[in-house]
């Protein structure tokens, strides 16, 4: 899958990902790979 656009969580880098568990695109600073999802899904945010 091809992303476009600026991660959801910081606005400011590229997303290059996109979290399975509440659709957000984010840039690899805010993906959780022991997760698998986005920062904010890890931590409980999501």
């Amino acid at each position: 899958m091809s992303l476009t656009g600026l991660c959801q969580i910081c606005e400011a880098a590229t997303a290059t990902r996109t979290c399975d568990r509440c659709g957000r695109a984010v840039c690899d600073d805010h993906w959780d790979e022991r997760a698998r999802a986005c920062s904010g899904c890890a931590a409980g945010r999501g």
